[in-house]
């Protein structure tokens, strides 16, 4: 649009053009230059329709309160000449008046009697032009709802659902949004998750639902108890309006889910992705929306100690959460005020004041997304302020007098090798700080040694406190134990790299310790314990040494723990010794895993954990457990590993860290998966990924555990979901480097959005994808998502991209020696080519040609005795046969692109019939294992004999077809039979109109 003439015919064009371009600003100002255009024609019912153009166009951005111009000029050339429009641009002007008269009530300088005078003049004209009420009374109920008019809400409610819909209602889903709505204000949360029902399952859509019911619906579910549902309203309603100006206080209200579920981080990103939702004053109503639920997400900031922390606020200057807070809220209030200034009441202050003071309704719902931790993006990596314990909560100190008590339960739980008992130690050890009190010399050095095992992740410190240890057990007379200490001391050497030396201070305890037990000054358990650690300081060493010394080592280490084993398994009548024997029985089961002799581990570690348990020390089974779930998952036993990883979730519950719970969680989403219950990959997948993000490695554990819960509710057909789960993880994928996930990341994203209708975009990702895969060695994947990135590109109508990329997997296909992929190729590119504007039907044939020949080559090169891979290439072959048929009868009745023009119909099906044939005949050595496809060429054929007016020929292959299904009680079956029946009746009308 210049300014200079332009015909009709391209004003048409643009208009049409424009309605089909995102809201924004680039939108609207588009239609405006459009509408001058129109207004230079003089052109009345060109000028309407530019007209029109503009309104919707400002209707649907942040600028709707210009909509009422170009109504009001509109409304005034019907008054004038309502003959200039007809009878859909007359219906359109009526359908506007909804817009503009409810509009106005977002519009705080328009008066209220203004705004009743136009309802009033809705309902003046709608009764003239014949409409039912229901629109009017629906704009009554808006302002009665708006002003807190609550009697003369449910009046006009009750007769805005009794009056009839027709062609002037709101669509039925926004209808019931709104519906929904009203019941939420009047606290019934059940009620209004019924009314929206049908359109949160997609039976009733819109432009904009069910984007706005999805984000309506996030309180009521958290309220009623169904958080996982109102998770996946977020996933999928939060992508649906992010791009969508109009959609703000859609966006407000993802905001405000996130503040009340613990993911304030969440909520702070998408409050950085729409900063101008901070600025546009187009639409105050939603203005205030997105003010008032800044103001309650930065509340939350505050209260969580992170007042002073940066976050994104209008542009101009630096925010921290305190100062985006104060001007948010006082934003929310100014322009609350100003609509109650103007409504007569405190409608909407009282309102906006009650949603920005709201609490959490659950301290923390996982998203399945990343969002970055408070802490780091304050740039510290403490967690958020906890708010001190109420008095009455707060433990009494122990006394002195306590003190018996407390070593003798610490004693106890050692004693058992209960994990609690590190614990019991500490409490021990701070009880004699704070008293002053004395234990004993034994108690002294219990409590260094258990201080020492705590600080094993601090080797040098560890060696240093198990070497205290030592000597305050000599000093308490306890040789067995002061041994056992040094030998721990070794292995905390060995983590500092002094294998070699480790190994000698670990040989010497063992030593000293077998004299002490023949002296019986030592236990067994002291003994078979130094033996353990003997073997965990050779892995130490093998991890440092050259492949010769590795394997040394190793087998030097199985022959230590078989030794211990065998030592063990004879004292096991003395305390602690089963133990001891299920300790070294594990040993051995991850040393036969290691050297890759997995029947045995499996043996080996199933026996440990059975042993572990009749010690009474389930915890300890959990770690076998965890083993056994990697080994047969690996193995291809995928029952067995959920079955074991859920085992030492179970049994594992008091000692497991967040990093191994989000790795047996991940071992069982990988088996759930392999097992196809995606429900319950979906559950482990996201709760992977939570303990992993509890344990700090979201980069990595994190999110493999939200690329499996991704392709979950891909695969679940949650397709909303799962491709914001995809791109949300994309970017960690990318910093870890891990080639074959972001491949299936965005294999999995590509085919949520195929699912999705944004083929453009699937076609970006399996391109990506496959640039990647390109490198790999094996060519299949690279091959088959360049096939894919051919099938998206058709699909979006990017035809020569789409002829490009299928001919580049033409030669990957060739490369694998898939014979059938390449078929599918080929067969791709003819039916482009008959398209319009395309090479034609010429080219497709010899397309089809090829895919042929092909398959001839592949049953020539195919071993005879192998009758399913003949068989395969047998159904391609028939397949081949019957498209070559449908193309030419296509370009034939112009159905799609000829250059041979329409031709002699007759030939035209003569040669389809000859093709389908050949499809028939290539499929009638197969039997009934090629039935279904044998059949649907049959029909085929006998279509054609009608339209060649041989209706017995026809007839005789229909029923051949019925006797082929004669006993088949399928969906194929009744399909068949239907489309006999329907040919058989065809030709018994051509026969009996050739006989009259």
């Amino acid at each position: 649009m210049t300014g200079e003439p332009t015909t009709a015919a391209d004003l048409h064009r643009a208009i049409q053009e424009n309605a089909a371009e995102p809201e924004g600003a680039a939108r609207n100002a588009r239609a405006e230059r459009i509408a001058e255009e129109a207004d230079r024609t003089g052109d009345r019912p060109l000028i309407i329709e530019a007209l029109f153009n503009l309104l919707t166009a400002y209707n649907y951005s942040s600028e709707s309160d210009k909509r009422f111009v170009p109504f009001a000029k509109a409304l005034r050339m019907w008054d004038e000449q309502p003959g200039d429009f007809d009878e859909f641009s007359a219906k359109s002007l009526h359908w506007y008046f909804k817009w503009v008269s409810s509009g106005m009530l977002d519009q705080p300088h328009i008066p209220l009697a203004a705004i009743e005078k136009w309802q009033a003049e809705m309902e003046h004209r709608y009764r003239l032009a014949g409409y039912s009420e229901r629109a009017v009374r629906q704009g009554q109920f808006r302002i009665a709802r708006h002003i807190g008019d609550l009697p003369r809400a449910e009046a006009a409610f009750a007769a805005w659902l009794a009056a009839d819909r027709d062609v002037m209602s709101d669509c039925h889903a926004c209808e019931l949004h709104a519906q929904g709505g009203w019941r939420v204000r009047l606290g019934d949360d059940r009620r209004a998750l019924e009314s929206w029902q049908p359109v949160l399952a997609g039976e009733l859509t819109c432009a904009h639902e069910p984007h706005g019911v999805l984000a309506s619906s996030l309180l009521p579910l958290l309220r009623t108890g169904s958080a996982d549902l109102a998770r996946a309203n977020h996933l999928r309603g939060y992508r649906m309006v992010r791009s969508m100006e109009s959609m703000r206080s859609a966006v407000a209200q993802h905001i405000e889910f996130c503040a009340l579920t613990g993911n304030e981080a969440r909520g702070l990103e998408i409050l950085a992705a729409h900063p101008a939702h901070f600025t546009a004053a187009g639409d105050p109503d939603s203005l205030m929306d997105h003010h008032a639920v800044t103001a309650l997400l930065t509340a939350r900031l505050t209260a969580l100690g992170h007042a002073d922390r940066p976050v994104p606020g209008p542009a101009g200057r630096d925010w921290t959460a305190a100062d985006l807070h104060t001007h948010a809220r006082t934003r929310a209030l100014e322009l609350a005020h100003s609509f109650d200034a103007r409504n007569g009441t405190r409608a909407v202050s009282e309102a906006v004041r009650e949603r920005m003071a709201r609490q959490p309704l659950l301290e923390r719902l996982p998203l399945g997304i990343r969002a970055a931790r408070l802490g780091e993006a304050a740039g510290t990596e403490e967690g958020p302020a906890l708010p001190p314990p109420r008095a009455d909560s707060v433990p009494a100190e122990p006394a002195a007098d306590d003190l018996p008590d407390m070593v003798a339960e610490a004693r106890r739980l050692s004693g058992g090798g209960d994990p609690r008992a590190h614990q019991a130690w500490a409490d021990v050890a701070a009880a004699v700080e704070r008293t002053g009190a004395e234990v004993d010399a034994a108690a002294r050095a219990e409590i260094t040694d258990n201080a020492a095992m705590a600080a094993i992740g601090e080797p040098v410190r560890s060696r240093e406190l198990f070497l205290r240890a030592a000597r305050q057990f000599e000093d308490a007379r306890e040789p067995g134990e002061a041994a056992a200490s040094r030998a721990r001391a070794a292995y905390a050497l060995a983590l500092t790299g002094e294998a070699d030396e480790a190994l000698r201070a670990v040989e010497e305890q063992c030593a000293v310790l077998r004299d002490l037990h023949g002296g019986e000054r030592a236990t067994a358990r002291q003994v078979s314990g130094a033996g353990l650690l003997r073997c965990r300081v050779l892995l130490a060493a093998a991890a440092g040494g050259d492949d010769e010394a590795r394997r040394a080592a190793l087998a030097e280490a199985a022959q230590q723990a078989a030794d211990v084993a065998e030592f063990s398994d004879e004292h096991q009548a003395e305390p602690g010794m089963t133990g001891r024997l299920a300790d070294a029985t594990v040993m051995l089961g991850r040393l036969a895993a290691g050297r890759g002799d997995g029947e045995r581990a499996v043996r080996l570690l199933t026996r440990g954990a059975e042993l572990h348990h009749a010690a009474e020390q389930p915890w300890y089974a959990a770690e076998p457990e965890a083993a056994l779930a990697d080994l047969t998952l690996r193995g291809g036993d995928p029952e067995t590993a959920a079955d074991c990883a859920r085992a030492a979730l179970d049994h594992g519950a008091d000692v497991l860290e967040p990093p191994h719970r989000a790795h047996l969680h991940l071992l069982i989403a990988q088996a759930r998966a392999a097992l196809g219950d995606d429900e319950q990959a979906a559950a482990e997948a996201l709760e992977a990924a939570t303990w992993a993000d509890e344990a700090g490695h979201g980069d990595d554990m994190g999110a493999t555990g939200r690329l499996l819960f991704g392709g979950a509710l891909r695969r679940l057909g949650r397709a909303e979901e799962g491709a914001c789960v995809l791109e949300s993880v994309l970017p960690d994928l990318e910093r870890g480097g891990n080639e074959a996930q972001i491949v299936q990341a965005r294999w999995w994203l590509a085919e949520c959005q195929l699912d999705l209708g944004e083929a453009r975009e699937a076609a970006g990702q399996f391109l990506r994808a496959a640039r990647i895969a390109e490198g790999w060695d094996d060519p299949c994947d690279h091959a088959m998502l360049a096939n894919l990135a051919a099938d998206a590109l058709n699909r979006a109508g990017l035809h020569d991209e789409a002829v490009r990329a299928y001919a580049r997997a033409e030669d990957l296909w060739r490369a694998v020696g898939d014979p059938h992929a390449l078929i599918r190729t080929l067969r791709a590119r003819a039916w482009i080519e008959v398209g319009e504007g395309r090479g034609g039907i010429t080219v497709a044939r010899s397309l089809m040609t090829a895919a042929a020949d092909t398959v001839r080559q592949a049953l020539e090169a195919a071993d005879p005795d192998d009758g399913t891979a003949t068989a395969h290439l047998r159904v391609d072959l028939a397949d081949t046969y019957r498209q070559t048929a449908e193309i030419v009868l296509r370009a034939a009745d112009g159905t799609v692109g000829s250059d041979d023009g329409p031709g002699d119909t007759d030939a035209v099906h003569e040669e389809a019939l000859a093709l389908a044939d050949l499809a028939i005949a290539t499929l009638t050595p197969l039997g009934a294992t090629a039935r279904d496809d044998r059949t649907a060429a049959t029909l085929m054929a006998a279509w054609l004999e009608a339209d060649l007016a041989r209706p017995a020929a026809a007839a005789t292959r229909a029923r051949t077809v019925t006797a082929e299904y004669a006993d088949a009680q399928d969906p194929t079956a009744d399909a068949r039979r239907a489309e006999a029946a329907s040919i058989l009746d065809y030709t018994s009308a051509d026969r009996a109109d050739d006989e009259s």
